[in-house]
């Protein structure tokens, strides 16, 4: 079903048609809680450091993680010590804690772990993410700048930078959920658009390509190509499946067999008929698979942003930084 919406959501047929009149709810209900927040009736909730919020306004995975990552090894470089918040979609419980490198994904939610374990900064997670901010502040406060990862959508968080993330996809047919991909009408204002060529949207654009190796969960790392010609099975829990499969049939993997999962699949057991497979995944996944196979082959994402973007973001952000923060509303 997820997947026939999504083909759904590229054009204006007929089970898009049949959903619309349920997209005018879902409108009219978000139109409504932007306009308590406008009017004060809702109050966003500001920190003493920028925010950078990094998100998407369409429904599932359009790459927002790996430039979250990117960003702030960025803000390491410049010697801004960054921290990160998140929701932490997929785990259980509804605490407030920090994600250790070593941490369960099932506490903390794959991404979340994926971006500590690959920038070694504070990452925290909570329902609320200004809960998540002030937690973090307060653990670290050394903090200059804090990345949200998603969150475009949550207002309560004061934001200084707002990132919206587009691959291929785009805002897709235009529509609003669920007769649509959009969680909120497209165009709609934003500090920096970050896109794929295939977007079909302005802003700055994203290069997505798969690192040269592939690595297990001890370290070991194999080129591609010395995966090449072996039969493989992919597996993949993330928003776009297919799109991981083809980069990896590109860069000439034979894949025998493909296993796709749900967005954020907390793999607690290993999935039936991969005792004995040889596994392919995205690093996403191998945070989960690895307890249950050590030996399967993550192959992380590597993105490149086109050269303007980095000045055009220090501008704005340096900007925030000689800003007084601290205020609790605004």
């Amino acid at each position: 079903m997820a997947g026939a919406l999504q083909r759904a959501w590229l054009r204006r047929g007929p089970l898009a048609l049949l959903l619309w009149p349920v997209s005018l709810a879902y409108g009219a209900l978000a139109a409504a809680r932007r306009l308590a927040y406008r009017t004060g009736l809702l109050r966003s909730e500001a920190v003493r450091v920028p925010v950078v919020v990094v998100g998407n306004v369409v429904a599932g995975g359009a790459g927002k993680t790996p430039v979250v990552i990117a960003l702030v090894r960025h803000l390491q470089a410049r010697g801004l010590q960054p921290g990160v918040v998140s929701r932490g979609h997929g785990r259980r419980g509804r605490d407030c804690r920090e994600v250790h490198p070593d941490a369960d994904p099932a506490e903390t939610g794959d991404e979340p772990l994926l971006i500590a374990r690959g920038t070694r900064a504070p990452v925290f997670v909570a329902p609320s993410r200004i809960e998540a901010a002030r937690a973090l502040l307060a653990a670290h406060p050394g903090c200059r700048v804090i990345v949200s990862d998603d969150g475009l959508q949550h207002a309560r968080l004061h934001r200084d930078i707002e990132i919206c993330v587009f691959d291929d996809s785009g805002p897709g047919n235009g529509w609003l959920l669920p007769a649509g991909p959009l969680r909120e009408p497209w165009p709609r204002p934003v500090d920096m658009v970050v896109r794929t060529a295939g977007a079909g949207v302005s802003g700055f654009e994203v290069q997505r390509q798969l690192a040269p190796a592939a690595r297990r969960s001890d370290g070991t790392e194999l080129p591609l190509a010395g995966l090449a010609g072996r039969p493989l099975t992919a597996l993949a829990g993330i928003g776009r499946p297919d799109a991981f499969f083809a980069m990896l049939r590109a860069r000439g993997l034979q894949l025998d067999r493909c296993l796709t999962l749900p967005d954020h699949a907390a793999l607690a057991t290993l999935p039936d008929g991969l005792e004995h497979s040889e596994l392919v995944c995205t690093e996403k996944d191998a945070v989960k698979l690895w307890r249950l196979r050590p030996d399967a082959w993550a192959v992380p994402l590597r993105v490149e942003l086109e050269p303007a973007f980095w000045p055009a973001f220090d501008r704005l952000l340096d900007a925030k930084l000689s800003f007084p923060h601290g205020s609790e509303t605004s």
